[in-house]
């Protein structure tokens, strides 16, 4: 009696532990808190965690499956990155198939968006041999398509990124720059860039689950560069002014006489060409825009020798292309 009756206790311990095992294996441990646990990661902000869970990563033959090279840039995974994550997540199923593997749909809110998405998971290693462990069978990471455009520069979060990055040769020169990004999903990110000379609006992008996105980060002149391109055309022009001749050398005006110059030509700017600026394929462009010069010249008639003074407004066109040096400062080609 006394065996049999430890006897029954073993198997009712047994059987308290492996059904405590299964429960554990149905909660913690099951499908659905896999993916619980990864949204919730990304809703902290906890982006290690949440680039480091099972199945996220992509290797080499996973990229070339999407057109990406080995060395695609993965400096979004990192905290401070994303905008939003999923919040309110309500695991609404988990099927579980012959293979092992499961489906679970998660629904979750994206900012102002209600979310449905499902996730592939399969089984790998248990921990201790008895807890349920699982991978992605899909990895949900997205991949954005980041236009710079006409600044190789931006910001998303609190991070400034160089779209020329992993590029070399020729790729570096190009005024705007198209670099794919890794990065964790779902999730909302914003992009943007302000500098003293170059601004882009913010612009936000949903990024989803396992989908590849577009962006484009447009940077403009701001007022400070305009204005600095001004004092530039400003002080040439002046310049143009200060030569004493008739055709000023490299300069917009100038004028032809058939009388005789008998004294030296003085010119002034009357009107300045208002500089505007516009992203062109290279460079930031100035259309072909007016001034007006002024010429006092005392001239002699070839005709009856007499002598007068002439006074005349010289209508001029100037365009121009402006670029921003590496140093920061303000190239500027007439064309």
């Amino acid at each position: 009696m006394f065996v049999a009756g430890w006897a029954g206790l073993a198997v009712l311990l047994a059987g308290a532990f492996l059904a405590a095992l299964g429960a554990l294996n149905l909660t913690i441990y099951g499908s659905s808190s896999f993916i619980e646990r990864y949204l919730t990661a990304i809703a902290n902000d906890d982006i290690a965690e949440a680039s480091t869970t099972p199945g996220v990563a992509l290797d080499e033959a996973e990229l070339a499956a999407l057109g990406l090279p080995a060395n695609v840039s993965t400096a979004m995974l990192r905290t401070g990155v994303v905008e939003s994550g999923p919040e309110d997540v309500r695991i609404t199923n988990d099927v579980a198939h012959d293979d092992g593997t499961h489906t679970v749909t998660a629904t979750y809110r994206l900012e102002d968006a209600i979310i449905e998405s499902s996730f592939d998971v399969r089984p790998i290693e248990p921990l201790y041999g008895v807890l349920n462990r699982w991978e992605f069978a899909v990895s949900p990471l997205a991949v954005i398509d980041v236009t710079a455009a006409h600044n190789p520069t931006f910001t998303v979060g609190t991070l400034t990124l160089d779209a020329r990055a992993t590029k070399s040769g020729e790729e570096l020169t190009a005024f705007t720059q198209v670099t794919p990004y890794i990065a964790i999903a779902p999730a909302v990110y914003e992009f943007s860039y302000t500098s003293p000379l170059l601004e882009a609006v913010p612009v936000t992008l949903q990024a989803d689950v396992s989908a590849r996105a577009g962006v484009t980060v447009d940077a403009q002149p701001t007022a400070a560069f305009v204005e600095r391109v001004q004092v530039k055309v400003d002080e040439f022009l002046n310049e143009c002014a200060a030569q004493p001749v008739l055709q000023p050398a490299e300069c917009p005006f100038g004028i032809e006489i058939d009388d005789r110059v008998v004294g030296d030509p003085v010119w002034s700017i009357v009107s300045m060409p208002l500089v505007t600026l516009t992203p062109g394929e290279s460079s930031f462009d100035m259309p072909p825009t007016e001034g007006v010069a002024h010429i006092s010249v005392e001239v002699q008639s070839l005709f009856d020798g007499h002598r007068y003074t002439l006074e005349e407004d010289r209508t001029f066109s100037l365009a121009l292309s402006a670029t921003i040096a590496p140093d920061g400062n303000i190239a500027i080609q007439l064309r």
